[in-house]
């Protein structure tokens, strides 16, 4: 695999970083992407993608393709952890299609990587490539791995998540932090809890404190259902996508859940158990040749479930940032660049400090500012250099 000055590395094959990587190359440009893991595997957890992130993936056309094995929830509903009452509830169905342009998706993390793997060439992914040292210059940024390699770039895309490589080269070192919250995740099939109702929804079972949940929506086109749980845990401190948790645990830390919650808890045979690592918002994603996106920029607590559809977002506004520029010309990528963080930095911040706070739509609300987002037409940073020479 051929890299040069003219081409843009991307750090990272995860949801942004082949989004960008798709978006990139149908604007023209040589793009690669340096990938750690030396295959790709069947892991992760499932995830919520709302209009706004289906609609910038139906941009590149790979909507149709997530929606093979996509569910699509009927509603959006809040609901008291103890009294079940209902605070709010917004259809998601073609209520939402006709209002945002985009149905609400929910999907496997892997089926939708396979979905976006379809659509970019398997020989400009680099597997087993992680990144030990970066370092840019005015011509370019040389990449150093771990298994004696490496590259040469004229851009380089840190998509590289929360412990981001290209983060660290760009910012210097600095750890995410512990929240105090840890999460469970478990599958069941919809026909073991036919009785719950509102299964086809996505459902927010609102708990005591803002640390507290249970959310649960369908998978595989209603044949199974989700359940993700989080609750305050400080003596769990694992961050894994794969690490094996307790059911009697899990249930234990929601007996004070109404029957319909306790219900679907009850039908799990097994579950997994991550810990939940947080940043705070960045002044700032782009020095000179590089740039970060997703959650390398903006990891954020997952209770918007924006983290997906802000790396999807990003991915696209920086795309049609960089359409048309020269890789080559230092001044015109870093201007670019530039442009890219200033158009996508505070509605990025603003869900990330959102998700933290997690309060949106408990008890009703727009989801408009949200939902309503079109990475495809939004307008575009202005010129770096016209902003600084103003001020």
């Amino acid at each position: 695999m051929k890299t040069s000055e003219s081409t843009i590395g991307i750090v990272g094959a995860g949801i942004g970083g082949l989004v960008a990587a798709i978006a990139l190359r149908r604007a023209g440009h040589d793009v690669v992407v340096f990938e750690q893991a030396k295959q790709f595997a069947r892991v992760g957890a499932d995830i919520n993608l709302t209009p706004n992130a289906v609609r910038a993936l139906d941009g590149l056309g790979v909507g149709e393709a997530a929606r093979v094995t996509a569910a699509r929830p009927s509603h959006r509903i809040s609901r008291t952890y103890d009294t079940g009452e209902e605070t709010s509830r917004l259809e998601m169905a073609d209520s939402a299609e006709q209002r945002y342009g985009a149905p609400q998706l929910t999907i496997h993390r892997a089926d939708l990587l396979a979905a976006l793997a379809d659509m970019f060439p398997a020989g400009q992914v680099a597997l087993g490539k992680r990144a030990e040292k970066i370092a840019a210059d005015d011509k370019g940024v040389s990449l150093s791995f771990a298994d004696g390699t490496s590259a040469r770039v004229g851009v380089l895309l840190g998509a590289d998540g929360i412990h981001s490589c290209v983060r660290t080269a760009m910012f210097g070192a600095e750890s995410p932090r512990f929240t105090g919250i840890v999460a469970y995740r478990a599958v069941v099939p919809a026909e073991r809890v036919a009785g719950v109702p509102n299964l086809g929804a996505f459902t927010k079972w609102w708990g005591p404190n803002p640390q507290s949940q249970i959310v649960t929506f369908p998978l595989n086109r209603g044949k199974d259902i989700f359940i993700f749980a989080t609750t305050p845990q400080d003596s769990w401190h694992l961050e894994s996508w794969t690490a094996p948790g307790s059911v009697d645990e899990l249930r234990e830390q929601y007996v004070a859940y109404h029957p319909e919650a306790r219900a679907l808890l009850d039908a799990c045979d097994t579950v997994l158990k991550t810990a939940l690592y947080e940043r705070d918002p960045m002044p700032a994603w782009a020095v000179g040749r590089m740039a970060l996106l997703g959650d390398a920029a903006h990891p954020m607590l997952p209770f918007m479930a924006q983290g997906a559809g802000m790396a999807i977002e990003d991915a696209v506004v920086l795309s049609r940032h960089l359409e048309g520029v020269a890789i080559a010309n230092a001044v015109d990528a870093a201007d670019a660049l530039q442009r890219y963080e200033q158009a996508r930095i505070e509605r990025a911040s603003q869900v990330q400090l959102g998700s933290r706070g997690n309060n949106w739509l408990r008890e009703g609300g727009n989801a408009d500012w949200v939902y309503g987002y079109d990475a495809w037409a939004v307008p575009l940073g202005a010129p770096a250099r016209a902003n600084a020479a103003t001020a």
